[in-house]
């Protein structure tokens, strides 16, 4: 991500070659496995260096405590995230409307759903963070790539697109977050996913310009 963390959260050192690379990948992904299997409050930066077959050493190049581990660890998912809808926004350029909304929504709802226990993992660990510089580089990258998409809709044009297009990534987000808060059924989740492609169509359709 494009953005400069606290002070108190940089990591000491970043990966400059793929050895270095691929540890903190397996530093990253035993994480994931101490935050599911022992909770937030049980992590501690010694368990996951035991986790990933690491030296306490190696894990304290690179992260000073634990607060620095889980923010660089929302920082990656972030980045992977915004990578995936950056590509599907992309892909959809001069689309009709109703696709490209299909296409957004199905992007972020799975990239969120592939690992849902992972997402909620990471919800509950960005409470003890200071990631706001993090979460507004993510969505300036998320609305530079939908309005991008938007603009290119040959059966739709809008007097305030960004004040749209905030509107619409509101809603997606939200309703996302919501399903995982809520732990909802997959017949329930299945038929939400649907409901929001739909809610998002009719509000575009709702407020778009008429194109000659």
């Amino acid at each position: 991500m494009a953005a400069t963390p606290p002070r108190h959260l940089s990591p000491r050192k970043r990966p400059r070659q793929a050895r270095s690379a691929a540890t903190l990948e397996v530093i990253f992904e035993a994480t994931v496995q101490v935050l599911l299997a022992e909770g937030i409050h049980r992590l501690t930066t010694t368990r996951v260096a035991e986790r990933a077959g690491v030296s306490v050493g190696t894990m304290y190049q690179y992260f000073p405590h634990k607060q620095a581990l889980l923010y660089a660890l929302n920082e990656r998912y972030l980045d992977v995230l915004a990578v995936r809808i950056e590509k599907a926004c992309e892909g959809e350029h001069g689309a009709p409307l109703a696709r490209m909304i299909e296409a957004l929504v199905s992007a972020y709802w799975d990239a969120k759903t592939e690992r849902s226990d992972v997402t909620r993992a990471l919800y509950r660990s960005a409470v003890e963070l200071d990631n706001a510089t993090l979460i507004e580089a993510f969505a300036a990258r998320m609305d530079r790539a939908t309005s991008a998409m938007l603009a290119t809709a040959p059966d739709a044009a809008f007097d305030d697109l960004t004040l749209v297009n905030t509107t619409l990534l509101a809603v997606i987000f939200g309703t996302v977050r919501n399903v995982f808060e809520r732990g909802l059924p997959e017949p329930l989740e299945s038929g939400l996913r649907r409901q929001l492609v739909t809610m998002c169509l009719e509000y575009l359709k709702a407020v778009r310009r008429p194109v000659a």
